[in-house]
């Protein structure tokens, strides 16, 4: 089992680097707006916590256009 994990931590790593990069801008980005196209700052917060697709959806449907105004 632990030969299988290491095996696939060349690919889990940037999986989770891309992870993290995405759902700190998404945190940073909802903490800083005022308005949102749908929702609110809690929704979107919550949101924010499902895998990669949360952050995602935050910035493709949530993130209003007059971006952290």
């Amino acid at each position: 089992m632990n030969e299988i994990i290491i095996d696939l931590l060349p690919f889990l790593i940037p999986f989770a680097m891309i992870q993290a990069g995405l759902w700190l801008g998404a945190i940073i980005h909802i903490f800083k707006s005022k308005s949102f196209r749908v929702g609110n700052r809690l929704l979107w917060f919550l949101i924010s916590f499902i895998t990669i697709i949360g952050p995602v959806l935050y910035f493709v449907i949530g993130r209003s256009e007059k971006g952290g105004e």
